[in-house]
């Protein structure tokens, strides 16, 4: 009898053991604990040490680190009807741990399906040199996008980053023949710039020159000047009638 007795205290003390172990949680920092009880949503639990009563109570771990998702390779037609690749980067991290489990469905595949929906879509709608420009623009508005989108789940979005546009060969090398042909035009603009200006200082070099007659003779004769300076062995250079008039109306009478 004593026995007996022994052995169902004995079975009891284990059962309760194992009852406790199986109540006793502990959460890290970065996580919380969704508590259901019987099958309805009761309290957000943790960090630290919880208790969880078994087969009335369930819980579900959910992590609030911020998650690095990388959206997969998307087609995308720009609005000029140029057909690319668009990769991109998702920083996001639950806010509401139990909108996160009860208003939907494995958020993080969730978000994923969302993220690259939103990538085509906003894209789509801008031209490939706004999408090649403008590209810190477009990050903001598909983050803005997912975070009102993914408000109601517990998530927020953080930060969105395109990581890579991805153009076939035909387009690489028109866009190159492009940017050629934009430093051919820039380039004769600024040559059509300097002869303009130069055109103007020889306007007014010649109209200061008309006004005194001698000056022009002292610049032929610095042009000459220079000119003797070069290593050459024969010098030929006019005279102008203009000149030579100058000089016998200058020469003294017999």
């Amino acid at each position: 009898m004593f026995y007996s007795v022994n052995i169902g205290l004995t079975a009891i003390i284990v059962v309760l053991l194992i009852v406790v172990i199986n109540a006793i949680k502990v959460l890290r920092e970065y996580q919380r604990g969704v508590i259901f009880t019987l099958g309805r949503f009761s309290s957000v639990k943790g960090p630290g040490l919880i208790f969880v009563i078994p087969v009335i109570q369930q819980m579900v771990r959910v992590d609030l680190r911020v998650v690095t998702m990388d959206v997969p390779s998307q087609d995308v037609i720009s609005r000029d009807n140029v057909s690319v690749k668009v990769n991109a980067v998702v920083y996001f991290r639950v806010v509401a741990p139990d909108k996160a489990i009860i208003q939907v469905e494995r958020y993080l595949d969730a978000t994923s399906q969302l993220a690259q929906t939103t990538l085509r879509a906003v894209l789509g709608k801008h031209e490939l040199d706004e999408m090649l420009s403008e590209r810190e623009k477009l990050n903001i508005d598909v983050q803005q996008i997912l975070d009102a989108q993914t408000d109601s789940w517990g998530i927020k979005v953080t930060n969105v980053e395109i990581k890579h546009i991805d153009l076939n060969e035909n387009m690489v090398r028109a866009i190159a023949r492009q940017a050629e042909a934009e430093r051919e035009r820039r380039a004769k603009v600024i040559h059509a710039e300097g002869e303009k200006q130069a055109a103007q200082a020889l306007m007014e070099a010649a109209e200061i020159l008309a006004t005194q007659p001698s000056a022009m003779q002292l610049r032929y004769l610095q042009t000459l000047t220079q000119v003797a300076g070069d290593k050459s062995s024969t010098l030929v250079f006019p005279v102008p009638v203009d000149l030579l008039k100058g000089l016998l109306d200058n020469k003294p009478g017999p």
